[in-house]
C-alpha cells in the first residue's frame, strides 16, 4: 500500500474512533458486570451494530498496551482466546502498519474460523493515553485464505487510558464494528458479541494477574516492534 495513502486513510480511521470515544449518545447497555460494562447502537458503517466495552484493569497504559497490541509472537497471542495469530503484512512506520488477524472457531463451532486484513494505527496523546485504530483494507498480497472465511472490520479500536490519582489502573475503552460475514443469523452474532467482549476483559485482567510486566525498556518500545 501507497504509503501516503496508508497515513491519509490511517488519522481518518482514526479521527472516526476518537468521535465514538467522545459521543455518549445513544448507546444502549447489553451485558453489565465484573466492572465491566458493553453497550450497542447501530452502525452507519454497515447492517450491524457498533459495540463499546468499558472497565478499568490493573496496570499503567504501557504495561496494559503490551497485553493487547495486534502483534505477532506478542502477550496478546496467549491469552485473549479469540485469536489464533497475529501476523504483519506490511510495515509502513512504527505507528502504522497492515495486519492479518485469525481467529478460531467460535458458538460451539457454528462461527468457522475468520480472518481480518486491516489498516492499523496506533496514535497516542499527551495524558498518556494509547490507541488502536484499525478498519478493513483490501491488499493485493494476501487474498481470502483457505479454511478462513474473510471478515470485515469497520473503524475500531481501543483506548488505554490512565485513571486519575491510580497510576496502576488503565481505563481499557474498545469498539468493536465488524462483518463476520459467512451467512449467520443476526441474532447469534448479536448474541457472540456482548459475550466475546466480556470474555475479552476477564481474560485480560486474568493474564495481568499471572504475567510479569513488561520491563520499562519494553514498555517504551515502538508500538509494533
Amino acid at each position: 500500500m501507497d504509503p501516503a495513502l496508508a497515513v491519509q486513510v490511517g488519522e481518518a480511521v482514526a479521527d472516526k474512533v476518537l468521535q465514538y470515544r467522545r459521543d455518549g449518545s445513544g448507546w444502549k447497555i447489553c451485558r453489565e458486570g465484573n466492572g465491566v460494562t458493553v453497550s450497542w447502537r447501530p452502525s452507519v458503517e454497515f447492517p450491524g451494530n457498533l459495540y463499546r466495552g468499558e472497565g478499568v484493569v490493573t496496570g499503567p497504559p504501557k504495561a496494559v498496551w503490551a497485553f493487547v497490541k495486534p502483534l505477532a509472537g506478542s502477550l496478546r497471542e496467549k491469552w485473549d482466546e479469540n485469536v489464533t495469530s497475529f501476523e504483519i503484512i506490511q510495515s509502513i512506520s512504527d505507528m502504522l502498519c497492515v495486519t492479518r488477524t485469525a481467529t478460531p472457531s467460535a458458538a460451539m463451532n457454528l462461527i468457522s474460523p475468520r480472518d481480518f486484513v486491516d489498516l492499523v494505527l496506533v496514535k497516542t496523546y499527551e495524558d498518556g493515553t494509547i490507541s488502536s485504530n484499525a478498519a478493513n483494507l483490501e491488499h493485493p498480497s494476501y487474498p481470502p485464505q483457505p479454511g478462513y472465511v474473510r471478515g470485515r472490520n469497520h473503524p475500531c479500536g481501543c483506548f488505554c487510558e490512565p485513571v486519575l490519582g491510580e497510576p496502576n489502573k488503565t481505563r481499557l475503552v474498545t469498539f468493536f464494528q465488524t462483518d463476520l460475514s459467512g451467512l449467520l443469523p443476526q441474532s447469534m452474532v448479536d448474541a457472540f458479541f456482548p459475550r466475546s467482549m466480556a470474555n475479552f476483559y476477564a481474560n485480560l485482567q486474568k493474564a495481568l494477574r499471572r504475567t510479569p510486566a513488561p520491563t520499562e525498556g519494553a514498555q517504551d518500545a515502538v508500538p509494533f516492534q
